[in-house]
């Protein structure tokens, strides 16, 4: 008669294989991904911008620094409006430079908050110089993520999407040829949020300067529908009635209409 298999032994062998099999739930990293020189570069970087940004702020009259905040509601963005539109006028060139510097900053290191950025400048400066406002700035941002993303993004991108990286990359790959338009579509849509395309860009070998069109052109659109709600601020009750369904499908068509060419050409491969 054989000999009874120890129980304990049996469970721990089961347990070390439902460890090893692909399926097993793997742990979760915890460790910070960033080395310490990544860290301190990332720090230093943060350091310079936050440096030049108060410098400019010190240029302000000192009646002026009461009503500096960032706006977090739309209640926040009204009374920030009321409060510099006087300053605005006054001081066109100041209120710019530092409209602009605090659009970069927040775009370069992710602050949440740029929505309300838009809204502002279709407040105050209306349709067409606050679109030019707005796409300036967001490229502008959005660059400099992208080189920042290049510096020091890749341990942190893997680490915080991991799948959709992945999936981003493969996308990438399979449309190479074709790669400006399916930005393009990326930067019109709302398909990838676009703090991933900013920082997974250049981890993916997306070149700058398809980067850099994709996000002057692509970004048109939305700051149209951002800074056109910012002149019916009052009426504007929520964020989220900025995209609405309407405004979505407009959104996807014009995208649509941009990877057309792509469509063609597999077309006339398959043919």
């Amino acid at each position: 008669m054989a000999a009874p298999r120890n129980v304990t032994a049996t469970r721990d062998e089961e347990k070390g294989e439902d460890d090893d099999s692909p399926s097993a739930k793997k742990p979760k990293l915890e460790r910070f991904p960033l080395n310490t020189w990544e860290f301190a570069a990332a720090v230093a970087v943060f350091f310079v911008f936050s440096t030049g940004l108060f410098c400019i702020y010190l240029t302000m009259p000192p009646a002026a620094y009461t009503s500096l905040k960032l706006p977090r509601t739309l209640s926040d963005l009204r009374l920030l409006k009321e409060d510099l539109s006087t300053y605005a006028s006054n001081n066109p060139a100041q209120f710019i430079l530092g409209y602009c510097s605090t659009y970069i900053f927040m775009q370069t290191f992710m602050i949440p908050g740029t929505i309300f950025m838009s809204l502002l400048a279709g407040a105050l400066f209306g349709v067409v110089r606050g679109i030019l406002l707005v796409v300036f700035n967001a490229t502008a941002g959005a660059s400099s993520c992208f080189f920042l993303s290049k510096l020091i993004g890749r341990p942190l991108v893997t680490w915080l999407w991991p799948d959709k990286l992945r999936f981003f990359q493969a996308e990438i790959a399979k449309r190479r040829d074709k790669l400006l338009n399916y930005m393009l579509f990326l930067r019109i849509t709302p398909t990838l949020p676009n703090l991933f395309i900013n920082l997974a860009s250049p981890i993916v070998d997306v070149p700058f300067h398809v980067f850099f069109l994709a996000t002057l052109v692509g970004l048109v659109p939305a700051a149209y529908i951002t800074v056109r709600a910012g002149l019916a601020l009052g009426d504007l009750k929520s964020i989220k009635d900025l995209y609405d369904f309407k405004t979505l499908s407009v959104l996807f068509l014009i995208g649509f209409v941009s990877i057309v060419p792509t469509l063609l050409k597999r077309k006339r491969v398959y043919e």
